[in-house]
């Protein structure tokens, strides 16, 4: 059988803007980088633009741009550096801090406060149109657990309003979330932005179909394994009416952390410390099992050893096809989408 073509990797280029103290590199650390929230406090700020490439499901790189927010640095991006910096970007992330009390437009700031955040924000709106017209936007607000819960879904749709209203082009095309590093928000809105880059998602959702066909299983859920991000999920009905909406991003954050804590009992760095996690259960039994080298699945689905075992199995053989999907992700051919199909079928029969 002749394999998948070579396919280049795609690349997209990742800004990441807010003012000096939002949170940015915090927020990247704890993503990208294996840091737990507790530990990113003693991160420096960053000076001038920090440039990390991610390497996501196999053919997706990103080339993150973290853009440090001091008022020089900012002035710079806007001016000797406009067009180098806003280019060829894929998306544009814009961290506000929700405590910020320079959040306004003024043109002519009170003494003793930087450029209000909204201002900077148009600013940067109009380079990115004059560059990179067709990136998609996501702004998050930020440390969303300082505002007292009574008070925080007015101040959250408060500060969405008025960023919506002023991302000018881009105001059918951007998203706002709010986020914290102290619980699943964070993973909620990076999973987000991740799909939203991911090419030809339904070329692994064909191949997690079938999973889920041969296992019997609720829902089953692809995670990238250094992230743990969500990368998709199916389900019947069943799953479908799971009341934990957030469900996904709890696990993120729940197995990151546990990760972590792997990584320092063993003392190892390695991004994959374990292979297989299951609860069984008289109800259900849940299943995490490494996919590829850059997956792990989650699979819920009926009680029984037999049935674990078997989900186990399967899960192992579709792990090669997954791979080869990994590998021609970036082809937008329904060929390839059929082939695929064909060939999940025969590997889990």
């Amino acid at each position: 059988m002749e394999g998948p073509k070579k396919v280049k990797q795609e690349r997209k280029k990742v800004l990441l803007m807010g003012k000096s103290g939002a949170g940015k590199s915090s927020m990247r650390s704890i993503i990208f980088s294996n840091h737990v929230a507790k530990d990113v406090r003693r991160l420096g700020a960053t000076i001038d633009v920090d440039k990390k490439r991610v390497k996501f499901l196999g053919s997706l790189l990103l080339d993150i741009w973290d853009c440090g927010g001091q008022d020089a640095f900012t002035e710079s991006y806007l001016t000797s550096q406009k067009s180098y910096v806003f280019s060829e970007v894929g998306v544009l992330i814009y961290v506000f801090d929700i405590e910020s009390t320079d959040f306004s437009s003024a043109e002519n700031p009170p003494p003793g406060h930087s450029d209000g955040d909204l201002r900077i924000f148009d600013a940067v709106i109009a380079a990115l149109a004059e560059y990179s017209p067709k990136a998609r936007i996501f702004a998050l607000v930020h440390k969303i657990d300082l505002v007292s819960g009574s008070f925080r879904p007015a101040v959250i749709q408060d500060k969405s309003n008025a960023i919506r209203a002023r991302s000018g082009p881009f105001i059918y095309n951007i998203g706002i979330d709010a986020t914290s590093i102290w619980d699943e928000s964070l993973y909620r809105a990076w999973g987000t932005i991740v799909n939203s880059l991911m090419p030809n998602l339904d070329v692994i959702e064909l191949g997690l179909r079938d999973l889920q066909a041969v296992t019997e299983a609720e829902e089953v859920v692809l995670f990238e394994q250094t992230t743990f991000l969500t990368v998709t999920r199916v389900g019947t009905a069943v799953g479908d009416s799971n009341p934990n909406h957030d469900r996904y991003e709890r696990l993120s954050n729940i197995i990151k952390t546990f990760k972590n804590s792997l990584s320092s009992f063993t003392h190892s760095n390695s991004s994959s410390q374990f292979d297989t996690f299951t609860i069984k259960t008289r109800i259900f039994n849940l299943l995490i099992q490494r996919m590829t080298h850059s997956t792990y699945v989650l699979a819920v689905f009926p009680p029984g050893e037999a049935e674990l075992q078997c989900a186990q199995l399967n899960i192992l053989q579709a792990g090669d096809e997954f791979a080869r999907i990994e590998s021609a992700i970036a082809e937008d051919d329904e060929d390839i989408k059929g082939k695929r199909r064909e060939d999940m079928n025969n590997n889990l029969q």
